[in-house]
């Protein structure tokens, strides 16, 4: 009814792509087509509750679409950014992580020089990605410990080396930069629970600022056993998709940084939800930002941190400049802090044509396949 008007909402699941597309297409449209846009949490309750089985990955993903969508709208329509929306800003920009990795132990502590010679106080420490290996690294490392023979496509992940490993990468750089760069490290789920709490045990005298997701989500009743043994700070929840994953760890003060992919609980309005409950329980935010995040979600991100007086860190990874072509707008890194621009809604557009240049790939399949050195698939 208003030409010229319209939303961009992130609905970012790149190993499922096609069913978030079909679940917007064939069944959030015919739902939603002609209601009245104004009426976000309306819309959202009735996105959630219409297939009756509700929360997931995809439908979640597909919802947010139309979620972040609806707020964009709603900031267009005030001519106001979303963070005004939400109280305005109680900070002029938001502290970010960046990631550094490296191969050898040379490799890592020259990238952590590099972000931090930008300004960036908070960088994530990790060797050799999450600790996996081909089946012919897994042959060279000279360990002896080695997949059967015909292993099976995937990184080979052995416990004791990623942890042996890690603890020593976060302290050869903890000592090239000193006490003043705030230091992390990513688990991405790979350790059993008990494994998990002694490896937190461990990293105790590293001093990191937090320890992210330690544990798969169906693990969540271990936080206790690793509060028990260790004062670092922990942070979870990228694969959550449930309030009921996250609402015990809040509660029950298990963690101290709440980690949501925005798209994955179903847009800006959980989200925010989420948030609140974490600032009447001590938890900080520190949203998930990875390098397969569209600026949209990036920009949903900041958004949140801008306004949210219990926001903790930002995760980030820096935009190329196709991806800055097909999303004019993107938020900016400066001096080790994300910028928005103040315009109406995200402040983020859609350059439809450049993106017509950039097809989907195929879905990811590879690197989600992570074993042990028996052969054996293990959670990623």
């Amino acid at each position: 009814s208003e030409p010229g008007l319209f939303g961009l909402g992130c609905a970012t699941f790149c190993y499922r792509h096609h069913a978030v597309r079909s679940m917007v297409e064939d069944h959030l449209r015919p739902l939603l087509a002609g209601r009245e846009a104004n009426r976000i949490e309306e819309l959202y309750q009735l996105m959630m509750q219409n297939a009756y089985w509700r929360y997931g990955p995809v439908i979640n993903n597909a919802i947010s679409g139309v979620d972040m969508a609806l707020w964009d709208i709603k900031g267009k329509q005030a001519g106001l950014p979303v963070y005004e929306l939400l109280g305005g800003k109680y900070r002029e920009a938001a502290a970010v992580y960046l990631h550094a990795n490296g191969s050898d132990f040379g490799e890592l502590e020259a990238n952590a020089r590099a972000i931090a010679a930008t300004g960036v106080r908070h960088i994530r420490v990790q060797f050799g990605g999450y600790g996996g290996l081909s089946p012919e690294a897994c042959d060279r490392s000279g360990d002896g410990k080695t997949p059967p023979d015909g292993a099976q496509p995937g990184e080979y992940f052995d416990s004791g080396r990623y942890r042996r490993s890690a603890i020593e990468a976060i302290g050869r750089v903890r000592s090239a930069l000193g006490e003043e760069v705030e230091l992390l490290h990513d688990v991405h789920e790979r350790l059993h629970p008990a494994e998990a709490v002694a490896f937190a045990r461990d990293l105790e005298p590293m001093r990191l600022f937090f320890l992210e997701d330690p544990l798969a989500p169906e693990d969540n009743a271990w936080f206790r056993n690793i509060r028990a043994v260790s004062t670092t700070p922990l942070a979870m929840g990228e694969l959550f998709t449930n309030p009921r994953e996250w609402v015990p760890l809040i509660t029950g003060r298990q963690i101290d940084f709440l980690r949501l992919h925005l798209s994955d609980v179903g847009g800006l309005t959980p989200a925010l939800k989420a948030a609140i409950l974490a600032e009447m329980h001590g938890v900080r935010t520190a949203w998930h930002g990875p390098p397969d995040l569209s600026p949209i979600g990036h920009a949903a991100n900041l958004h949140l941190d801008l306004a949210r007086p219990n926001f903790g860190i930002q995760e980030f990874s820096r935009f190329n400049e196709a991806t800055r072509e097909v999303f004019p707008g993107c938020p900016e890194l400066r001096g080790g802090y994300l910028y928005g621009n103040d315009q109406p809604g995200w402040g983020v557009d859609i350059d439809e044509a450049a993106a017509a240049e950039f097809p989907c790939p195929d879905e990811v399949t590879q690197w989600t396949q992570t074993r042990r050195m028996d052969g054996g698939l293990a959670r990623p």
